[in-house]
């Protein structure tokens, strides 16, 4: 008894430990559910209340954001943050999630902040019975040799279901059959392995084939269930198995072979005769499927070849069971493995990966900024796993190497701008060393981010604008724009009205300007009248740090509206209204200027053209108004019955859009003849007063110009009368001068001063030599005259220049000829032409400079005869070269008599002498038609 109560005081005294050992346990663990839900049901499914169950409160959850996190992935579920509750996010597949674990648990974390929490949740996903069982052959084919003894094993292939625990294959059943019977093997894992097993020989003559059906069921209620068909055929006896050559096979195939490739060949053998002996080639059972998708084996020759191409990056070793299997009855087969080596080629690319992008680079960033770092990889191995980085375009960015292989970083090479280029598309090409080479690229955008380095640009620079008078105070007039080429805020533009030197612009304290808009607001009215145009300065200044700026210049030009009545000059009365009386005589005729009304308008245009009409007349037939002058005249003579006084009442206006008027009252008044004298002198004197301004302009306009038009004929007689007389006398005492001049040119040259003169002659007229006829002396009054100088007695010059073609003003000068005046005249030396014949005639112009038009002179000069030398004149002789005359279209021949015979070798010509050959020749041809014409009549 006593040692019963020291057992129970002992084991009272260990549970009392246990559960004080406890305590802390359970404190640890506090914040922590669990929750089980099961697989495949719909999305918005209630697993449990957090809240409720941790004892938060629900008030607070949205605000302390309630949340739930699972790793990188969509959580799975979601927490309502007003009321706790956690529901199911998606679809839940027990088989994808935990495949085919005993327990399927999602571990999750809910987090609150302020102040922050974390409590783990576990969900447990129980499964449901939603898969059966199958098998892999809908019907299995076995051959059993009759001389089997009771006791024989034949392993069959398990059934397989997706479900796990209780839901998976619990059972195997086999129809009824006296010669088998079922085993099933327990491997634990779910994995049951039936085998069939024989408990009574069979007899092939009394039943040759013997058909089973084998049952798989599972845990479930009601249970799925699946089926096989076995066939079993009973054979002859075969008691010797094949045997394989070698004992190991190995064999080696570079992986992207080609479909049929041969990798290896098996060979085994029988020693058993006829179909006992005929072996038969095959993968083991174990073998799963994605092997035997990539080999294939012959059956009858044992070759492997390849099915479909084979990845070294997949695997790069397969082990293969072969089965060799004769064909007798009683089927006995050997195992064998082939291992199977993939050799690696390169046919993976190069992967480039992008990290630490910085996708906004500053512009004013310096060359050797990293822009990005980037790594590679290739698949493959040895050299084709190599990796080449670079980029290939002419950017202002390069590739740099790290410490690390296959780790570059993008870097800077130059300074970069924005406004020029304000993102870039950086193409990273990877290349591997392999054999071939693979390569692949990636693209990059890099933006360039802004830097204030632009100063804000007017679109107009200065800025004219127009606006119409009386505007509205407060309303905007005029907008200025301007714009910063960079970015953001230091694009951003603020305007204002620039003050001058501190000296404020009267009109710009009557302008504001938005300073985000730069729409400018007048804060008065502007009168065209008082003010046409005004101009101010406006700075834009962007928002950047430090800050750029630019002013433009504005200048507004104001525009006249129709804002001015007309105004009535005349007739005005003594107290200001318009209103007059006008007395005229009775006995005045039709169109009698009975007065005018003057009237003005301070507008321009149109808005000041003013028109008269007559609103109002006693009697139309009497007067009539021009609309245009305003003047007031009679339409016909007055009777005796026309009333004695008559009232006009006349509208002036203007032509503006909404035209404005003024009316002036005129009282007629018709009164005797004697009357209307003595009013008429009264009125003349008042007119007189008024029009003397304009009288005396007038007078003093007429009077200036009259007396410049004195001065001027004064100047220019007294200017003919300081002229000598004596060049004109010698030059008109010449009988065979006609009394016109073509040309009377002067020019100087130096200390030298000439007049050339040339007459208008008809054609063959002579003019006697030293006449003087065609030159004017004139004494040079600057200095003392000089002796003639004498003629180069070797005077050259080109034949081509010969009469007939126009002079040009550029020809090779060589020695100069002379041209000599009368005594008293300078002598002129003018360079002459060479590459001529000696004492051939020939012509020259006077010189470039020299005042005389080269293109209007002809110049011919004949020695006097072949060989003769040039004449030695004395001082006072005026030898035939010294004339010079105007060109002309007439030939004018000069000759000299000699002994009373003319000289004909002694001439100057003048004009174009072709131009008269060839008028003198057709002249000649139609002459001889005309004689022909009258010989024919005859």
């Amino acid at each position: 008894m006593e040692q019963r109560r020291h057992l129970t005081r002992r084991a009272r005294t260990k549970w009392i430990i246990f559960i004080i050992f406890l305590v802390p346990f359970w404190a640890n663990v506090k914040g922590q559910l669990r929750y089980s839900i099961p697989e495949e049901v719909q999305e918005g499914t209630v697993v449990g209340n957090i809240a409720k169950d941790l004892g938060l409160d629900k008030t607070t959850l949205k605000e302390r954001g309630v949340r739930i996190v699972y790793g990188s992935t969509e959580p799975p579920f979601t927490v309502n943050q007003n009321d706790g509750v956690m529901y199911v996010n998606g679809k839940l597949d027990r088989e994808e999630v935990c495949d085919r674990s005993k327990v399927c648990v999602i571990d999750i974390k809910t987090v609150l902040e302020n102040p922050l929490e974390v409590h783990y949740v576990t969900v447990e996903i129980l499964d449901v019975n939603d898969h059966a069982p199958s098998f892999p052959e809908r019907e299995k084919l076995l051959e059993i040799s009759e001389s089997a003894l009771p006791g024989a094993r034949f392993q069959l292939k398990a059934a397989r279901d997706a479900d796990s625990g209780s839901f998976s294959v619990q059972q195997y059943k086999l129809s009824h059959n006296e010669h088998f019977r079922l085993e099933v093997k327990d491997r634990g894992e779910d994995r049951k392995t039936p085998s069939l097993v024989l408990q009574k020989p069979l007899d092939r003559e009394s039943l040759k084939t013997h058909l089973l059906f084998l049952t798989a069921f599972d845990g479930g209620k009601p249970p799925r269930s699946g089926n096989m068909t076995i066939i079993v055929n009973v054979s002859d006896v075969n008691d010797n198995p094949p045997v394989f050559s070698q004992e190991s096979y190995t064999a080696q195939v570079r992986e992207n072979c080609a479909v049929g490739t041969t990798v290896i060949q098996v060979n085994a053998t029988d020693l058993d005769e006829g179909l006992n002996g005929e072996v038969v080639y095959s993968f083991d059972n174990d073998v799963d499927a994605q092997t035997s998708e990539l080999f294939h084996l012959n059956p009858v020759n044992g070759i492997i070849t390849v099915l479909r191409p084979i990845d070294f990056e997949e695997s790069d070793t397969y082990e293969i069971d072969i089965q060799a299997s004769d064909r007798g009855a009683a089927t006995l087969s050997t195992e064998k493995t082939v291992v199977i080596n993939i050799v690696d080629v390169n046919d993976n690319a190069p992967q480039i990966e992008v990290t630490s992008f910085s996708h906004a680079l500053p512009e004013d960033a310096k060359p050797g900024t990293t822009v990005a770092l980037i790594s590679v990889n290739d698949l493959d191995s040895g050299l084709n796993g190599k990796v080449l980085c670079y980029i290939s375009q002419e950017l202002p960015f390069t590739i740099a190497p790290s410490l690390q292989n296959n780790i570059y970083s993008l870097v800077t090479k130059k300074v970069l701008d924005r406004e020029q280029q304000s993102q870039y598309e950086v193409i990273i090409f990877a290349k591997d060393t392999g054999e071939p080479s693979l390569s692949s690229e990636k693209s990059i955008t890099i933006l360039v981010s802004d830097v204030n380095d632009n100063s804000p640009k007017f679109s107009q620079n200065p800025y004219t604008f127009y606006i119409t008078e009386n505007n509205i105070p407060g309303e905007t007039i005029l907008s200025v724009t301007a714009q910063d080429h960079d970015d953001g805020s230091n694009a951003l533009i603020s305007y204002l009205i620039l003050r001058e030197n501190g000296r404020e612009n009267p009109l710009a304290s009557f302008l504001n300007i938005n300073s985000e808009k730069g729409d400018i607001v007048a804060l008065k009215s502007f009168d065209f009248e008082t003010l046409k145009t005004f101009q101010f300065h406006v700075v834009a200044t962007d928002s950047g740090t430090p800050s750029l700026s630019s002013n433009v210049t504005v200048n507004v030009f104001i525009l006249d509206q129709n804002d001015n009545a007309p105004v009535i000059l005349y007739p005005v009365s003594t107290n200001g209204s318009a209103e007059g009386v006008e007395e005229i005589p009775r006995n005045v005729n039709a169109g009698h200027l009975v007065t005018k009304v003057r009237a003005y308008d301070a507008d321009i245009g149109y808005n000041g053209w003013l028109l008269f009409s007559l609103q109002e007349v006693t009697d139309h037939s009497l007067f009539g108004l021009d609309r245009y002058t305003g003047q007031i005249r009679t339409h016909r003579s007055f009777t005796e019955t026309d009333e004695a006084e008559h009232k006009l009442v006349i509208l002036v206006k203007d032509n503006g859009n909404v035209s404005l008027s003024a009316t002036a009252t005129v009282i007629v008044k018709l009164v005797e003849p004697k009357e209307a004298f003595a009013a008429s002198d009264v009125k003349s004197a008042a007119k007189v007063d008024e029009e003397d301004n304009v009288t005396l302009y007038l007078m003093i306009t007429l009077g200036s110009v009259s007396l410049l038009f004195l001065i001027s004929i004064i100047v220019l007689i007294a200017m003919q009368c300081s002229k000598s007389t004596d060049y004109t006398s010698k030059y008109l005492q010449e009988t065979n001068y006609d009394g016109t001049l073509c040309h009377s040119i002067q020019y100087r040259s130096g200390d030298k001063r000439y007049m050339l003169v040339g007459p208008r002659m008809s054609i063959g007229s002579t003019i006697v030599p030293g006449s003087h006829a065609n030159t004017l002396v004139l004494p040079d009054r600057r200095c003392i005259s000089e002796e003639p100088k004498v003629p180069n007695t070797d005077w050259r010059y080109s034949a081509s220049l010969r009469a007939g073609g126009v002079m040009q003003s550029s020809v090779h000068m060589e020695e100069s000829s002379v041209m000599q005046g009368a005594q008293g005249v300078l002598v002129q030396n003018w360079p002459t032409a060479s590459s001529a014949a000696e004492g051939e005639g020939g012509e020259v112009s006077p010189p470039m400079g020299a005042g005389v038009d080269s293109n209007s002179w002809h110049f011919r000069y004949g020695p006097g005869g072949p060989g003769a030398p040039p004449q030695h004149l004395k001082p006072g002789e005026v030898p035939p070269e010294a004339f010079i005359i105007p060109g002309s279209p007439a030939i004018i021949s000069i000759r000299q008599n000699q002994g009373g015979e003319d000289d004909k070798s002694d001439f100057i010509t003048f004009g174009k002498k072709e131009e008269a050959k060839k008028k003198k020749k057709k002249k000649k041809e139609k002459k001889d038609k005309k004689d022909k014409g009258k010989d024919d009549d005859e």
